[in-house]
């Protein structure tokens, strides 16, 4: 191949690279899709990953740029006679110096990264997670200072996930749709609500084994170990339904625990809590009543 050639399909890939990793899915991820999900919240390792990534991109091309003009322009059928020299101090300090100086510029963002992740104060609302074979069960502990009562409920795959994944079901996991995205071991019973533009607090345990919640969209994911609780936080922007699953090996079932957060506008999600705490108070005052003793006949 000649120099023109190598030149044109380098030009060509990086051309086709470029339109790969420059989009990404905003809330679920797609088939066949290349790049981390952008996320939907305040704080999101994306950038970072890009920064990362495009400084790969640029050592990878100087890397490999000067091992190929050094391959093809000063090769021995040209004429090329190898220097006498065995080193340069100077470009040992410059391929010494600048790689440190990448690193540090590099860890110096991870670590405020992580750093920005793990503060979890001023948090305007904490909702509780569990991990159980093979669900999971969401508390929502308090909202804007004030506690919430007995608002919590366990999430599932949904029904018809679930016949189709028996075997012998001959059921098509295609037709599993919601909104025409297939929604195939992806879809719960009872997604979590949570409302937009608000800092919440997850506090995040295992019931039984070590699971791990994890939605691509929300940009990290935590695990669920018995007897320590974790912690991490959110801000959505954009409502929406985001998807995830269990990510840590807990068991038969593992495969069959999906997590969908459903984000929905402030006055909507405060509507759909205080109907869900009239609908606990009222379970509370029918067991209430189904445990009274019964009156003593006065006679």
């Amino acid at each position: 191949m000649t120099s023109g050639g190598i030149r044109r399909s380098v030009t060509a890939w990086a051309a086709a690279a470029c339109a790969s990793f420059g989009t990404a899915a905003w809330a679920n991820p797609e088939p066949n899709q290349l790049n981390m999900t952008k996320g939907v919240s305040e704080w999101s390792p994306y950038a970072l990953h890009m920064v990362g990534f495009w400084v790969c991109v640029v050592i990878g091309i100087l890397v490999f740029g000067a091992m190929f003009v050094a391959m093809f322009r000063f090769r021995k059928s040209r004429g090329a006679v190898a220097e006498k020299w065995t080193h340069s101090t100077k470009l040992e300090i410059v391929w010494t110096v600048i790689p440190v100086i990448i690193l540090i510029v590099l860890a110096k963002l991870a670590t405020g990264g992580l750093t920005s992740f793990a503060d979890t104060t001023g948090s305007e609302m904490t909702i509780k997670i569990t991990g159980y074979q093979w669900k999971w069960r969401y508390d929502y502990v308090d909202y804007k200072g004030k506690g919430v009562d007995k608002v919590g409920f366990m999430s599932k795959l949904e029904e018809s996930s679930d016949r189709t994944r028996q075997l012998k079901s001959n059921l098509d996991p295609a037709k599993i749709q919601v909104d025409g995205y297939n929604t195939y071991l992806l879809d719960v019973d009872k997604p979590l609500v949570v409302p937009v533009n608000t800092k919440i607090r997850f506090v995040i345990v295992g019931g039984d084994v070590i699971h791990s919640w994890w939605v691509p969209a929300l940009g990290w994911k935590i695990d669920a170990i018995p007897g320590i609780a974790n912690a991490a936080w959110t801000n959505i922007k954009e409502p929406g339904v985001y998807r995830g699953q269990c990510a840590e090996l807990c068991g038969q079932d593992h495969g069959f625990m999906p997590i969908v957060v459903k984000a929905v506008p402030k006055a909507e999600f405060e509507q759909w809590l205080t109907t869900q705490q009239d609908e606990a108070k009222v379970q509370k005052a029918a067991q209430t009543a189904q445990t009274a003793p019964a009156p003593a006949n006065q006679g």
